[in-house]
């Protein structure tokens, strides 16, 4: 596909040519995102580094009918940065800086390019918390974590993305800025608008400021392995934790393939003669810390486990959480495709999702590791297989349809935090009915009639 007439002298005009990049190499890098296995090239990449900017960009677009798709550090997993072929990408990686940390308020507001990590340091300068710990905090940015409304190790506890956003600046399809939402903890002024774009994956606006809510930090923290030589003892264990009334800041699975990957990338001795781990930590008030971590050590030890490690101290505390946040790094090192899944099932049914796809990936002869948040019966399988073999990638594919399945008749759902993107709206209408999809459908022609915006994104 040609370029549109003078769509690209427009838009280098509005930027300056050093900003836009049209060149086949340079365009190469994002032509994916951390999916891996779906690749497209886009007509260029635009760096704008302002809300006008963006919104220039968009109305030029817009003008000559070229599709629009936002991207921050490309660390998406459902293919929702993925660019259109034809496109043009809008990088926002430029527009980074934290503008402001209200203590009076317990707010904290960036442009959507900051990374998660340094909004959480700039969150803890200030003696404050910002919970949501996406696996890739590293590099993620604030506005990619809104549009999927990202969650993380702490999300049992704390919740997820959507749980901390207060305001937003958006652009729309038609390149109109738009405010919504505010500092005050009570507003219910009309429509929660700003929550319709949580989640959205680029598809109804562009998120380019963010007005996020912090909490004072934790005064204390305890963090704790337990060791299983029975997979699905290590799931009734989660059960039985909520079940007591016990609600954990971190309650993370591993399997065993997962950990003996973890411990040969990051040796921080981790046990690899057992089936699972989990990794367990509570934080708080010194005194209900010491109770909820005696607690959950005596759990683990009554459900089957062989032993509960409690962390000497917070730097060990840290270490044992990063091994977690390793896990799909350490993954990726043991076939040239990984395949990072993600569906969640109700708490209550762990065990006999963990089974089931252990016994799937036997089925199919495949090598799946599995980890996650069975705090939140979020569980990640994990596939290790290489794109080149046509064969084991039709395995794949059918092993990811029966998992996908079998999590909708548990009363699961196909995404807990990856978003739908590419990878999994061939199951929307699946797990949605066929009226809530319809109205998916309505509220995208609403408010991008042209369908520029991340199309083919979530549905058709």
């Amino acid at each position: 596909m040609s370029e549109p007439p003078d769509f690209l002298t427009k838009l280098t005009a509005a930027l300056d040519p050093a900003r836009v990049l049209t060149a086949a190499e340079d365009l190469i890098p994002y032509g994916f995102d951390g999916t891996a296995v779906i690749r497209q090239l886009p007509l260029a990449v635009a760096f704008p580094e302002t809300t006008e900017e963006v919104a220039a960009c968009v109305k030029i677009a817009a003008a000559a009918g070229v599709p629009v798709v936002t991207r921050g550090s490309g660390t998406g997993l459902s293919g929702g940065s993925v660019p259109v072929t034809g496109g043009l990408v809008l990088c926002l990686v430029r527009m980074n800086a934290i503008l402001e940390v209200d203590s009076r308020n317990l707010t904290l507001r960036a442009q959507c390019g900051a990374i998660t990590q340094k909004i959480a340091e700039a969150a803890a300068a200030e003696g404050l918390f910002y919970p949501p710990d996406p696996g890739s905090m590293k590099i993620s940015t604030i506005g990619g974590n809104v549009a999927e409304n990202s969650g993380g190790l702490r999300g049992l506890k704390y919740g997820v993305t959507r749980d901390y956003v207060m305001a937003l600046q958006v652009v729309l399809a038609d390149g109109a800025i738009v405010e919504l939402g505010n500092k005050c903890v009570k507003d219910v002024a009309g429509y929660s608008l700003k929550d319709l774009f949580i989640g959205s994956e680029g598809t109804l606006g562009i998120v380019t400021e963010v007005l996020l809510k912090v909490l004072p930090l934790p005064a204390a923290r305890s963090t704790l392995l337990a060791v299983y030589d029975d997979m699905e003892a290590a799931a009734e264990t989660v059960s039985a934790i909520i079940a007591a009334k016990i609600i954990p800041c971190t309650l993370e699975f591993l399997d065993r393939m997962t950990i003996q990957c973890v411990e040969d990338y990051s040796q921080v001795g981790l046990p690899t003669d057992c089936e699972a781990l989990l990794l367990m930590e509570t934080d708080g008030h010194p005194a209900a810390v010491a109770d909820e971590a005696a607690q959950m050590e005596a759990i683990a030890l009554s459900h089957g486990a062989r032993g509960v490690r409690r962390a000497r101290d917070a730097e060990e505390g840290l270490s044992l959480a990063a091994a977690r946040r390793n896990a799909f790094s350490a993954l990726a090192r043991r076939r040239p495709t990984t395949i990072l899944e993600d569906v969640t099932v109700p708490r209550s049914e762990l065990a006999r999702m963990v089974r089931f796809i252990a016994a799937t990936a036997a089925r199919h002869d495949l090598t799946v590791g599995t980890f996650g948040h069975m705090g939140d019966g979020n569980l990640h399988p994990t596939f290790l297989t290489d794109e080149r073999d046509a064969a084991e990638m039709a395995r794949v594919h059918l092993a990811l349809d029966e998992i996908v399945t079998r999590t909708l008749e548990l009363g699961g759902t196909i995404t807990g935090e990856h978003g739908v993107g590419l990878a999994k709206k061939q199951w929307l209408r699946q797990q949605m009915g066929d009226a809530s999809h319809a109205l998916l459908g309505r509220i995208k022609q609403a408010l991008d009639p042209e369908r520029l915006l991340n199309p083919g994104k979530i549905f058709d």
